[in-house]
């Protein structure tokens, strides 16, 4: 399990959002101030009966506490800190969402693959922009956006098509669910790789995608 605590010295510091000890109010305030992220919050879980079930009301939600709570919820996200912490004040459990395909998209791979990539990278001297850890074990490496557009021709260049890796691109009108946003009985959304002062400035994803690839061609 990750642990994302952390201070990081000198003026221009980035405040990294705990995984323990913090709301998802404040946590979601700090990625509109200090990473100029727009956020969103989504549902959240409620106790029936006992049993933790999503506020959509679907008993059989796949993502319970974790999605979109209203179809508009793309044109409800802010990158306005004053403006998230009025949201969440409205709901303090909702989960905090960021839309892909504005700051950042975000390209998925399984958890073995991504922790895979992960240490071929730091063999390469790579910096990796902020990666996230899902419940449902996927890694989602936060890339600059058009990244969509792009990974078919860098896959055809490097042999493999996107229909044969288990990789894919999260861009415009989709979204991730952020640390430390709870996935109902699932778990938490956690960091393999915190926002840092370092990753500040996201890797385009042809610098990624080569290790990416190999990774799911390895897990396949």
């Amino acid at each position: 399990m990750f642990i994302v605590e952390e201070t990081i010295a000198g003026a221009e510091a980035v405040q990294i959002p705990k995984q323990r000890g913090e709301s998802l109010l404040d946590t979601a305030v700090r990625y509109a101030e200090e990473r100029h992220w727009d956020v969103v919050p989504g549902t959240w879980t409620e106790v029936v009966d006992g049993v933790h079930v999503c506020s959509c009301g679907d008993t059989a939600c796949s993502a319970p506490g974790a999605h979109p709570a209203e179809p508009g919820w793309a044109d409800q996200a802010t990158g306005s800190a004053g403006a998230a912490r009025r949201m969440w004040q409205k709901q303090p459990g909702a989960s905090v969402l960021l839309p892909t395909g504005r700051a950042f998209d975000a390209i998925s791979v399984p958890e073995t693959a991504g922790l895979l990539a992960l240490a071929r990278m730091e063999r390469m001297g790579l910096t990796p922009g902020p990666v996230t850890l899902t419940p449902y074990r996927r890694t989602e490496f936060f890339v600059l956006p058009g990244a969509a557009a792009k990974l078919p021709e860098l896959l055809r260049k490097l042999g493999w098509t996107a229909s044969s890796l288990d990789l894919a691109v999260l861009g415009e009108g989709a979204y991730v669910a952020a640390p430390p946003t709870r996935v109902g009985r699932h778990g938490a959304v956690q960091w393999a790789r915190r926002p840092t002062q370092e990753n500040r400035w996201l890797p385009d994803a042809e610098e990624l995608v080569p290790s990416l690839a190999y990774a799911c061609g390895r897990d396949r």
